[in-house]
């Protein structure tokens, strides 16, 4: 047994069942054995792939992004590009090396990473060594410093916890991570119904729901309407808010019980985008999409930047790049394929015009 499912199964005999939504925080952010914080999960040797890692079109086209939403919000002197949760600081790599194109947005802007992982952090610094500007990092995005921002969000709102609640014949009860008869963790339900939610379902039917995105995002909306600027959200996810649950656990790129090694495994859910948009309009904010990222990033011209990558390669680089692009940009295959079940949602100041990626 690890020693944090020891700590949980510890907990759980002393205190009783844990919400769902805690038992994912200490899986992935526990100080000593959290998943986030011990190892650095990302590329072909770790759990998974992010699409800054299939190739650098992806970063560069959103650092075109930012700089035109930038120049709409105003192009104000002073300003922070931020990105939450940055793997390793491939995007921001990426980022920061085209958006010298405009040099008036990358004097203007200093640079804000939200990380809470020791090991990431480090990566990250070697990553953004030789980076033209420095780099600040924050444990939170409260920590960051005001003025007008420009925030980056790429599978960062997946790994945010969710709680589970179950349609019984008395009402809603949350599903909660207690110990079965053999003293493993399991899957129960609260003895108690949860008054809040008056949803139409099915006996045995699921409701996900993460209040720490929603939280997270209005406090984003809030500082946009007051202060400027517009944050651009990557993650695969709904557009619509359904019944269902959606909690998966990976690691070494297969999938596995969420419940058997805890912070051994990524734990992620997919992003309700109508939850979120629905929270940050209610602090005022401007909501953009959600749009697929295949929408998103053939408007704002990947294929035309593989084409002229393709020209300047070797065939087999060439055939790397075109693999690169269908796999960012394809939606015939959900399983390889990104582009259809990934979204991108951009939040703003309410006097933002609509910016690239998502004109109708």
């Amino acid at each position: 047994m690890s020693a944090l499912k020891r700590e949980i199964v510890e907990t759980i005999a002393h205190d009783g069942p844990m919400t769902l939504e805690r038992y994912m925080s200490l899986c992935l952010t526990h100080p000593r054995y959290g998943y986030y914080m011990t190892r650095d999960p990302f590329g072909a040797g770790g759990d998974f792939v992010t699409a800054p890692e299939i190739s650098q079109m992806f970063g560069e086209l959103l650092g075109v992004w930012v700089t035109e939403a930038w120049r709409a919000a105003g192009a104000p002197t002073e300003a922070r590009l931020v990105e939450l949760g940055p793997g390793r600081g491939t995007l921001m790599s990426d980022v920061l090396r085209v958006t010298p194109i405009a040099p008036n947005f990358f004097s203007a802007v200093s640079v804000h990473l939200v990380e809470t992982s020791p090991v990431l952090r480090e990566t990250q610094r070697q990553t953004l060594a030789r980076a033209a500007k420095p780099i600040q990092w924050h444990l939170d995005f409260a920590e960051t410093p005001p003025g007008p921002a420009f925030i980056l969000a790429n599978e960062f709102f997946d790994a945010l916890p969710v709680r589970h609640f179950v349609k019984t014949a008395g009402g809603w009860r949350e599903q909660l991570v207690g110990l079965d008869a053999q003293g493993e963790l399991a899957f129960g339900l609260s003895d108690q119904i949860e008054p809040t939610l008056n949803v139409p379902a099915r006996e045995g039917s699921i409701i996900e729901v993460s209040a720490a995105s929603q939280k997270l995002i209005g406090d984003i909306a809030t500082r946009l309407v007051a202060e400027g600027g517009a944050l651009l959200l990557i993650d695969y996810g709904y557009e619509q808010t359904s019944l269902g649950e959606s909690l998966q656990a990976v690691s070494r790129h297969a999938y596995v019980d969420p419940l058997a090694t805890p912070g051994d495994a990524d734990l992620t859910a997919h992003v309700d985008f109508a939850a979120l948009a629905r929270a940050a309009r209610a602090r005022g904010a401007k909501v953009m999409g959600p749009v697929t990222q295949a929408q998103f990033l053939l408007q704002l011209g990947i294929e035309r930047r593989a084409e002229t990558l393709s020209k300047k390669a070797t065939p087999e680089q060439a055939q790397s790049i075109i693999d690169a692009f269908e796999r960012l940009a394809g939606v015939d295959d959900a399983r390889h394929q990104m582009g259809g079940l990934f979204k991108v949602m951009a939040v703003t100041h309410p006097d933002m015009p609509d910016l690239p990626g998502f004109f109708v």
